[in-house]
């Protein structure tokens, strides 16, 4: 009975005496860190637990960068959006008949207006039908590529320069006289070779020297250039086209087509033939 009584003395003291034990070492804590903020503050020493973010550096100036026109894509509705992407062709910037009839008279640019038998003579390649479409899809090529910054209508207009080609390859091929199975398999080649081409040429264009030097040697040459000068020969007037078609301007290359190539060999390679603009006098003439 008296153990009884002393252990519930016991307890009771406990649960009296802990919380007020707690309490007082809380206080304390409390205390000590009061007395260690005003030590701080007094030494001008920032605590490490309170040590603020660094700020953020910002600026108005902004850096000096070489400014060069960059071609946005056209904004459409959701309209053209929806039968774009059904395969239809929305409405474009010019009338879609005008846009064919440019690109028909770009391919035949290509095909017209480029003395193939100094390409075959230079670069020592045989005058075959398989030679002139390796010499044809190279200038198909950089049209290609000179369209398909103007938007819309470009990409529209490269659909149907690539078509113009397809039918001129299979009409010369049916002239010659290459039997039906024969032209099927010839047609699936050059579509292969072509479109590996575009790549090839993308990549070397995009590229130093010595990318588009390979992707000339296996696409043009296909692998037997021994003379590293053809190779040069070519590389440097691929460039020189390529700087000169992007002076043309894109709404006259939309409406009409024309293109003018340079020569294969001339004096000044080197430099960018810009188109020259027309001078007018005070009276407007």
């Amino acid at each position: 009975m008296y153990r009884r009584m002393l252990q519930f003395s016991a307890r009771s003291f406990l649960n009296v005496t802990a919380p007020r034990a707690a309490y007082i070492e809380a206080s304390g804590h409390e205390a000590c860190l009061t007395r260690a903020l005003v030590a701080c503050q007094v030494t001008r020493v920032t605590p490490p637990s309170l040590t603020p973010c660094r700020a953020l550096h910002s600026s108005t100036q902004l850096c000096a960068v070489k400014e060069t026109p960059q071609h946005t894509e056209e904004e459409v509705g959701a309209f053209t959006k929806l039968i774009e992407a059904m395969g239809f062709t929305g409405p474009l910037k010019y009338n879609k008949w005008k846009i064919k009839i440019a690109a028909l008279r770009m391919y035949t640019c290509c095909v017209e207006r480029i003395n193939y038998d100094e390409f075959f003579e230079r670069c020592s390649l045989p005058d075959t039908l398989n030679s002139w479409f390796l010499i044809a899809q190279l200038h198909v090529w950089m049209c290609l590529v000179r369209m398909r910054q103007e938007g819309r209508s470009g990409k529209y207009m490269c659909q149907y320069i690539v078509h113009s080609m397809w039918e001129d390859v299979e009409q010369r091929s049916r002239m010659m006289g290459i039997e039906a199975f024969r032209r099927k398999e010839v047609m699936k080649t050059m579509t292969e070779t072509f479109y590996a081409s575009i790549f090839g040429y993308d990549e070397g264009i995009l590229s130093d020297d010595c990318v588009l030097a390979a992707a000339l040697w296996r696409n043009l040459f296909c692998r037997q250039c021994e003379d590293p000068r053809q190779l040069e020969l070519m590389v440097e007037y691929v460039r020189k086209q390529m700087q000169y078609i992007d002076t043309l301007d894109g709404e006259d290359l939309l409406l009409t087509g024309e293109v003018t190539w340079r020569p294969l060999v001339e004096e000044n390679a080197q430099s960018i033939v810009k188109v020259v603009t027309p001078t007018y006098n005070d009276t407007g003439l």
